[in-house]
């Protein structure tokens, strides 16, 4: 298994964020995590990257993570695409894909995936000396994108990347993430897009006040009565 939680906790204080959360990623297979807000999406995704500290089982390819910084968990695999994009706006949009390999010496391979990058989104090319700021919501999204696997992940996390984002733009991002997980790398995404996320994702969680409430295949999923009442307005 490539990535497997058991029993894992967050909490802030006396605040409990996640409570006993357990869930597996396969070698490249696509799980989409779906909650409303304040469910514990993104503080899954920090636990997992070793922003939030947390208790439990945290395990990537049988190795525990627990007690790693962050910047090791980089190393091992894991690259984390965090809500809200987080992007040097003042730097140019080069400078920002690049800084997603800054733990990586092998200069031809990042070259090599530099075009990988500019394969995805072809528009990230012609504005690579740009500064990023100057950029919509969507092409600033697909920069972060670009930036988390400039890091060769073996597992992306993506956290809410359809926020803030046009229609056009949004089926383009999900088409490209979708050509990511085909190319081998496993993705585990926090998503409030119900539609858009069992549309490309294998499996589904759902998260709600820190729980799994439900969990299955999106085939499954999306004709769960409660999902389609609740996320989906049918």
């Amino acid at each position: 298994m490539l990535l497997e939680l058991r029993e894992l906790s967050v909490s802030y204080g006396k605040a409990v964020a996640l409570a006993n959360i357990s869930l597996h990623v396969a070698e490249g297979e696509f799980v989409a995590v779906l909650g409303p807000n304040g469910a514990g999406k993104s503080t899954l995704l920090k636990a997992i990257s070793r922003s939030e500290a947390s208790t439990g089982a945290l395990e990537f390819r049988g190795e525990s993570l627990q007690g790693h910084p962050a910047h090791a968990v980089v190393g091992k695999g894991i690259c984390h695409c965090p809500e809200g994009r987080r992007l040097f706006p003042e730097l140019t949009v080069l400078k920002n894909l690049m800084l997603g390999a800054y733990l990586r010496r092998d200069a031809s391979a990042v070259a090599a995936d530099l075009k990988v990058v500019y394969s995805l989104f072809p528009i990230l090319e012609e504005r690579g000396p740009q500064i990023v700021s100057t950029l919509s919501g969507g092409q600033q999204q697909m920069v972060a994108i670009g930036r988390a696997l400039m890091g060769k992940p073996a597992l992306l996390l993506l956290d809410e990347p359809s926020v803030g984002i046009a229609h056009r733009l949004k089926i383009e991002i999900f088409d490209a993430i979708k050509r990511i997980q085909q190319s081998g790398c496993a993705i585990l995404m926090a998503e409030q897009d119900a539609q858009s996320a069992l549309r490309v994702a294998d499996r589904v969680y759902v998260l709600e006040n820190g729980h799994v409430a439900r969990s299955g295949s999106s085939d499954t999923l999306r004709d769960d009565d409660h999902i389609r009442r609740i996320y989906l307005g049918v």
